[in-house]
């Protein structure tokens, strides 16, 4: 049986209208929803005995007790054989996998190794940011290693800002790829736009954790804030 009960707080109903698993959150369903009066909430076991993990729409995770009677913020590690696991990142991993995994390969701008792909990174860059230019400098040893970086927009300065414009520009450029270099080496392009995803990718951005940039995420959906050397993110990558 799928342990997991998605409830929309707004119009949540308690008691015989839970299944059968679920009675026993009736006292924190309530509790929620007194202070949370709309959205969406994923509630599930965890392995810890009276204690559940709470996702919500906007990626944040809490923790409550089943009596009702306490909320918990913050990342919940378990003693492995290996020392200790962080199970709450992990579950923010699975998430970040599944939200890129629903992007359009169409809408980035790939930058792919000539030969085999050896792995796959997302990178949310900002066409202004220094250490972006840093990293976009090592696309040649990038891709030389097998790395397919993969570029999602990130204007840091919000929608509607000069870096937003710039790079939605860039992404309605007739090509792309020069674009961003030319924008990355700290020289202009013509304006323009277009129909683009900048703006949803950057709200994408803020729903699965980028709070800087670079920001890049893995094929199995784990965060590397900030930037690192090819060889350094080729360790990274396991390569």
């Amino acid at each position: 049986m799928n342990r997991i009960l998605r409830i929309a707080l707004a119009a949540f109903g308690l008691g015989a209208s839970l299944p059968v698993w679920a009675q026993g959150y009736d006292a924190l369903l309530a509790n929620l929803k007194s202070v949370i009066s709309e959205g969406e909430v994923a509630v599930s076991k965890t392995d810890v005995a009276g204690l559940v993990v709470l996702e919500y729409g906007n990626g944040q995770i809490l923790y409550g007790t089943a009596d009702g009677r306490h909320l918990l913020a913050g990342d919940l590690y378990e003693f492995g054989e290996d020392g200790l696991v962080n199970r709450t990142e992990e579950r923010r991993a699975v998430r970040r996998r599944d939200i890129l995994a629903s992007v359009d390969p169409d809408e980035m701008v790939i930058f792919s190794p000539k030969g085999q792909v050896q792995a796959s990174v997302a990178v949310f860059t900002d066409v202004d940011c220094s250490y972006c230019r840093k990293l976009h400098q090592e696309m040649d040893e990038i891709n030389a290693r097998g790395i397919e970086v993969r570029y999602l927009a990130f204007p840091r300065a919000g929608v509607g800002s000069r870096s937003f414009e710039k790079t939605v520009s860039a992404w309605c450029s007739d090509d792309p790829h020069k674009a961003i270099t030319e924008l990355k080496l700290g020289n202009s392009i013509p304006d323009q736009t277009c129909p683009n995803p900048v703006a949803a990718q950057y709200e994408l951005g803020g729903a699965v954790g980028v709070t800087g940039t670079p920001a890049l995420v893995t094929e199995d959906g784990k965060l590397l804030p900030g930037y690192m050397p090819a060889a350094q993110l080729a360790d990274a990558l396991g390569l």
